[in-house]
């Protein structure tokens, strides 16, 4: 089985990258970011027909969430628990039966922050993380296989930015954000890329601007986290770089883990 997480930056500016890149990657569960459309507007049918179910958190003109998959969810949840009266679309879960019993897939598009100095962006970047460490540790007390992948806009160490003096002051990089991240790690969950590989930089995005992705002046910042029980089928997981050469890309490219389920 294989699980992706993809900020497409607007699928409807994008949906023949995206459907080019399911045709190719052939993916299972797909957990999507930023995908900037209400519900009704987004383009399912060039999805469906190739034999995925869409699910989607939607938003106007900002953020939203989905999750496309070859499997029809048992159970489909939106919105983060503990944040009454937050409007934004920013998480989805879906639990999907596969060989064995069942696996939760959320997608998650953790608020950016900045300006770091802000009064409101910053601490709700904060307070959100907070209700997301709350609502992994309610779903690992399950015991089940869990996948919380998404765009969570945190550069966890040095090696995952270009010029750490670039970021130090950036709400991705300030300790209180990647603090937070561990606080999440410690809870059990394993950064399934870094898990896999050594190898460094291992960038999963790229701005428009400044000439940042012919230069490599990239950042990791798309994670798939994974309780134990989902890591111990864990094989093998891919940054799928090359989609950032396609005409129209998103800034970030598609990140893919292969576990040893049978949908």
């Amino acid at each position: 089985m294989k699980i992706a997480t993809w900020n497409i930056n607007g699928v409807r500016a994008r949906i023949d990258n995206l459907v080019a890149w399911l045709k190719e990657s052939n993916p299972d569960i797909v957990a999507l970011q930023e995908i900037k459309s209400v519900d009704e507007a987004f383009p399912r049918a060039d999805i469906e027909a190739l034999g995925y179910h869409v699910e989607t958190h939607g938003q106007k003109g900002f953020n939203g969430v989905a999750l496309l998959s070859k499997i029809r969810p048992d159970e489909v949840n939106r919105g983060l628990p503990g944040g009454d009266g937050d409007e934004q679309a920013r998480f989805i879960e879906g639990v999907f039966s596969v060989e064995g019993g069942a696996v939760r897939v959320c997608s998650i598009y953790l608020p950016n922050g900045n300006p770091a100095d802000d009064p409101v962006k910053y601490p709700y970047k904060l307070s959100w993380m907070d209700r997301l460490i709350a609502f992994a540790e309610n779903r690992l007390a399950l015991e089940e296989p869990l996948v919380l992948a998404g765009d969570y806009n945190v550069i966890p160490e040095p090696h995952d930015c270009w010029d750490v003096k670039v970021w130090q002051r950036d709400a991705l990089y300030l300790p209180p954000t990647r603090q937070a991240f561990r606080r999440l790690e410690n809870l059990g969950l394993l950064d399934a890329v870094r898990a896999s590989t050594d190898a460094v930089p291992h960038y999963t995005f790229w701005d428009y601007q400044a000439g940042c992705w012919p230069k490599n002046f990239g950042i990791r910042i798309d994670h798939l986290m994974l309780s134990a029980e989902a890591s111990d089928r864990l094989v093998s997981t891919a940054v799928e770089k090359h989609v950032r050469n396609w005409e129209k890309p998103s800034d970030h490219v598609p990140v893919v883990a292969i576990f040893d389920y049978a949908a």
